[in-house]
């Protein structure tokens, strides 16, 4: 009689989610993917995908299908709001060189590495038990309209942000949450800015807020808002198209800005939402673990949820295999491995705050600087 495969429950189907289940299925065990949306979400905006991620696909075998999308010999130009340019630092730029590439690309490779790992859709965890053998879990299938509890020897939160699995085994989001006081938008054009080479990047950064337009190889660009807010809860109030536009449409002789704004009118998918870090002081309790960003959310300001997300997953699959049959020590060390990676971009984040969106005009200035400096080396480089 051939002994029971392990069974995990992970609540997710984003990058970290995906990448977890497919490296439990790596080990022998037996993953269930849940999943709030009813379908698969597809698309999404501009990442930038940096060494440790790329080692972490390439390690979960989704790399070489994995579609990027890194312009070749681009540059970044800073302008201003009388649409003055000069030569700036973009992300791409960045020491790693990291791809670019959609979120979506990310997923799509992940998806198409799921194989035979079954997926819910419509589906959330209600309530946690977790016991000294498994854990139970509550499981509503909202298409259905009913609920049932099953038994899993491994519970995994990757439910983003405002993870349900943290809420119900961790305790409220207040808890852990730690707002940064900005927004963000994120989405995709249809042309890129008039003007600008299509394999080239901009930015206007002024005190508490900015215009990114990140470039792609074969699409058109990511738009990026990011701005201060003393009231988040005010920004929620209004559609999100006509708070933009408040914040921004003051802004008149930059064609970049009027353009974004007008590609923002017609988009059928964006991003909008409050820039937090989690912070937590244990990611895992019994036989519950949270990964990604319901663990720590890095925040796009970081640029590397997406390759934190992968490396959690590889490393969480990773752990067990050199733990067999000791659940508890193996969620240990793998926290305590991925500590060192979420602590330094953690505290990065709070610097790179304000080279997104400068919080006043002291620090504005100064960014101006640092970015000028790092697009003559830039330019340097690229003329070698």
């Amino acid at each position: 009689m051939k002994p029971q495969r392990s069974r995990a429950l992970i609540v997710g189907a984003g990058i970290a989610g995906m990448a977890t289940a497919i490296r439990l299925r790596q080990i022998g065990w037996d993953p269930v993917i849940v999943e709030r949306s009813p379908e698969r979400r597809t698309g999404g905006y501009f990442i930038g995908l940096y060494p440790e991620g790329r080692e972490a696909a390439q390690r979960l075998g989704v790399y070489d299908d994995l579609h990027t999308r890194t312009p070749q010999r681009m540059r970044t130009w800073e302008i201003d709001s009388e649409g003055n340019r000069s030569r700036g630092f973009g992300l791409l730029e960045r020491p790693g060189e990291p791809d670019a590439v959609l979120r979506g690309d990310i997923e799509q490779a992940l998806w198409d590495h799921l194989g035979d790992i079954p997926i819910r859709f419509g589906t959330v965890p209600t309530a946690v038990d977790e016991g000294p053998e498994s854990v139970a879990v509550a499981l509503r299938d909202d298409a259905a309209g009913t609920e049932r509890i099953e038994h899993f020897d491994l519970l995994v939160g990757a439910d983003g942000m405002r993870s349900t699995v943290r809420g119900l085994v961790f305790g409220p989001h207040e808890r852990f949450m730690k707002p940064l006081s900005r927004m963000i938008c994120a989405f995709q054009l249809r042309e890129q800015v008039p003007y600008v080479p299509p394999h080239d990047g901009l930015v206007l950064a002024e005190t508490g807020r900015s215009l990114w337009v990140f470039p792609l190889e074969d699409r058109a660009p990511t738009a990026l808002f990011t701005y201060q807010a003393k009231d988040i809860d005010a920004q929620f109030t209004r559609p999100a198209k006509e708070v933009l536009r408040g914040v921004y449409g003051d802004i008149r002789h930059s064609e970049a800005v009027a353009h974004v704004l007008r590609e923002l009118d017609d988009a059928d998918e964006l991003l909008f939402d409050s820039v937090n870090l989690v912070e937590m002081p244990a990611w895992h309790t019994g036989r519950t673990v949270l990964v990604g960003d319901a663990a720590w959310c890095l925040t796009l300001y970081s640029g590397m949820g997406a390759s934190a997300g992968l490396c959690g997953g590889l490393a969480l699959g990773d752990a067990i295999e050199r733990q067999p049959g000791n659940l508890p020590a193996a969620l240990a060390v793998w926290e305590e491995g991925m500590r060192p990676l979420v602590r330094k971009n953690q505290f990065a984040v709070k610097f790179k705050r304000h080279i997104f969106a400068p919080g006043n005009d002291l620090i504005a200035h100064l960014r101006r600087r640092l970015m000028h400096h790092g697009g003559r080396q830039a330019s340097r480089q690229q003329t070698r």
